[in-house]
């Protein structure tokens, strides 16, 4: 999509990043991401980058050595850079440490589910359920995981009103119980069917809450007649399909390793009996039907966003709210995929241990 489509939108005053040259598997590629999805980054991402670190140790995330050993190389805040361009500064920062904290907390869900800590990690989904309602009070919770949520939360949460921030919390309330259901399903080894999982995994990945930050970057809070028209829908859950998928692709060996069951790859290997060469070949096609949808829906949306501006301060401003977001959801394609080639988080080949992530801390018995 050429860049005067987004002419309005303050996000095309900031250059796409520079190309670097990154090696992708020939079974991971997508010509058509690489083709049609120039890469962008935030201005502020050289800063989320260093203060990612200080973050990380003053919420005692990570370790001090696990910090020094593996945070730049993980690359987490490159996401978040590729994701919301043009946001103010101060909302990128605060949407960069809920994306770190995801990860952090994705990990500790994943320890938890190795090593059967089932009160540990029932104790931390009602932690942060309640910390969601009413995050204040929790920002100096003994637990970091919690404390650090809490404080994402309230930063977030200071600047759209009380309909987004309801609105955010009843979405991340619905996170936090699929990531339960994933807890219950490893315990007991159970692998979902696919239309299960891609249900559940539309949970796990945050769909609704990335798409909600959408407006946070905005600045603007989108009318419910436009989020719920059923273009923009389908050009959100493109992006977050594509994203979710393709993450699944990225991570399936180190899932399999991991004796994860949450995977696309996995369901169709076990449901519907295929090899592990032909679960890749599907998911990357499934990944890669994502890329049609958003652009047909993009194309649709754009026209709406003309139509909009009949010459009034309101009509000006939904076209202008309407283009930023989805030219962030346009962002989520290309962002997502160099990612996945860049950080250290799925280069399991290089691990001493397949199955234990070395940039995490792992302590035996429950927390």
């Amino acid at each position: 999509m050429p860049a005067s489509s987004y002419s309005t939108s303050r996000t095309t005053q900031t250059p796409p990043a520079p190309v670097v040259e990154v090696s992708v598997p020939e079974a991971l590629r997508m010509p058509r991401v690489e083709a049609l999805f120039a890469r962008h980054r935030h201005t502020y991402w050289p800063k989320l980058q260093r203060r990612a670190r200080i973050w990380l140790l003053e919420k005692r995330l990570m370790p001090a050595d696990k910090i020094d050993a593996y945070a730049d190389t993980l690359r987490y805040t490159d996401l978040v850079a590729g994701y919301y361009v043009g946001a103010p500064d101060d909302v990128v920062a605060a949407i960069a440490d809920f994306s770190t904290w995801f990860f952090v907390w994705d990990d500790r869900h994943d320890r938890d589910a190795v090593h059967g800590r089932t009160a540990s990690w029932r104790a931390l989904a009602d932690r942060l359920h309640t910390a969601l309602d009413d995050p204040e009070p929790h920002q100096a919770h003994r637990e970091p995981l919690v404390a650090a949520f809490a404080e994402c939360v309230v930063r977030m949460c200071s600047y759209l009103g009380p309909a987004w921030n309801a609105r955010f919390a009843r979405h991340f309330h619905a996170v936090i119980e699929a990531y339960d259901q994933e807890f219950a399903n490893r315990r007991t080894g159970t692998v979902p069917t696919v239309e299960e999982y891609i249900a559940l995994r539309r949970h796990t990945f945050g769909h609704h809450v990335w798409l909600d930050l959408l407006e946070l970057a905005a600045d603007r809070e989108l009318p419910e007649s436009l989020r719920t028209h059923p273009e923009y829908r389908r050009a959100g859950l493109a992006s977050q399909d594509f994203s979710a998928w393709y993450n699944d692709l990225c991570s399936l060996p180190k899932e399999i390793a991991g004796d994860e069951v949450h995977n696309l790859g996995i369901c169709l290997i076990q449901h519907e009996g295929i090899s592990l060469e032909e679960a890749v070949v599907e998911v990357r096609g499934r990944a890669a039907s994502r890329i049609t949808e958003f652009l047909e829906a993009e194309s649709e949306l754009l026209r709406m966003a003309e139509e909009s501006e009949d010459g009034t301060r309101e009509g000006a401003a939904l076209a202008a709210g309407l283009r930023m977001c989805l030219f962030n959801m346009r962002n989520w394609f290309s962002s997502v995929y160099w990612f996945h080639h860049e950080s250290g988080r799925y280069r399991v080949d290089t691990w001493d241990d397949r199955s234990t992530p070395p940039y995490v801390s792992d302590p035996a018995g429950e927390a």
